[in-house]
């Protein structure tokens, strides 16, 4: 019934009038992994994949119903020098998996549909799947019957809720930690838990030569830290290295300067704060994105703009990028 009441609300353009007196803006999607078949990855990327089928009908959807536009046009929006067409919307991928040059760019291209994609660095050269993958692995596979945390607290783990509950303990304690300090935290809990993600798994992770390809083919390539911490939580001058030599080491890869930048948020809130932002415009970004739920409008800051959430099937998505430009984002 509910879900009857959407399309029919979708059928009257009800939504698109309300959108209109709202004013203009734009919606930025979240992206992070597509597949063919998701069942593959459940226990290493969790519920971040989207499945090629459900991604290929949302493109399509984006294309006929939306305007996509480029996350450069957004910039010359924001500061007053562009005006973008109605019903615009960004897509970006975080992360920097190789399915997204793999299974989404050729996807994104058919349909005439540019995105962004912003890059854990040190995930990229060292292979390695990031943090949250490799915590949520060793969680969901180990032998194990309990795991004690640092503090120190007993989890169960005899069941998949207990094991769940578990992770998320272990994630509020490792998004606060960056570079080594981080490496070791993992690594020590995969040895605890004697479940360590194969090796294998780092194929998953994009290379320089896919990165530069998604740049010929039109796309915007932007960084996502070296490590994946939480950047609100780092003292400022850990901030400042995940933001300095991840921009150092893109530019020197892709030989061209690294403009946009993307707070990643594996656990624990706030994800950014005015600190961050302040340290994202003396390092010579000129764009970063969230993941606080809402839509871009004129006068916001570019160094902290919002996105949505997509959702797992095409008319749901349809239905939350109708609603937030309408100005609903609850």
């Amino acid at each position: 019934m509910r879900d009857w009441l959407k399309r029919r609300i979708l059928d009257t353009a009800a939504l698109r009038l309300a959108a209109r007196l709202r004013g203009p803006g734009v919606a930025i999607l979240m992206y992070h992994s597509v597949l063919p078949d998701p069942s593959v990855c459940r226990d290493s990327l969790g519920g971040i994949i989207h499945s090629e089928d459900v991604f290929r009908g949302q493109m399509e959807a984006l294309a006929k119903h939306f305007h996509p536009v480029s996350l450069a046009r957004v910039l010359k929006y924001l500061r007053g020098g562009e005006t973008l067409p109605k019903r615009a919307v960004v897509v970006t991928f975080d992360d920097g998996y190789a399915d997204n040059y793999l299974v989404a760019m050729p996807v994104l291209d058919k349909v005439g549909v540019p995105a962004t994609f912003y890059i854990t660095v040190d995930c990229l050269e060292s292979r390695i799947l990031p943090w949250p993958s490799r915590l949520r692995y060793a969680f969901r596979t180990t032998k194990r019957r309990e795991w004690v945390d640092s503090t120190p607290k007993t989890w169960s783990l005899n069941d998949r809720a207990a094991r769940e509950q578990a992770f998320l303990a272990a994630c509020d304690e490792a998004c606060q930690l960056s570079g080594a300090p981080q490496a070791e935290f993992v690594t020590r809990i995969e040895q605890e838990l004697e479940a360590c993600l194969p090796k294998e798994f780092g194929a998953l992770m994009m290379d320089y030569e896919q990165l530069r390809a998604l740049v010929r083919h039109g796309h915007i390539v932007g960084s996502h830290t070296m490590t994946h911490p939480n950047m609100g939580y780092l003292k400022e001058h850990e901030a400042m290295c995940e933001l300095q030599e991840s921009k150092r080491r893109l530019e020197a890869g892709l030989g061209s300067p690294m403009r946009h930048f993307s707070y990643p948020c594996p656990a624990l809130s706030p994800h950014w704060t005015p600190t961050t932002v302040e340290q994202c415009r003396i390092v010579g970004y000129e764009t970063a994105v969230t993941t606080e739920n809402g839509v871009a409008r004129k006068g916001d800051n570019p160094l902290c703009l919002k996105r949505l959430r997509p959702t797992k099937t095409v008319e749901g998505l349809r239905w939350n990028l109708e609603s937030a430009l309408a100005g609903h984002t609850g």
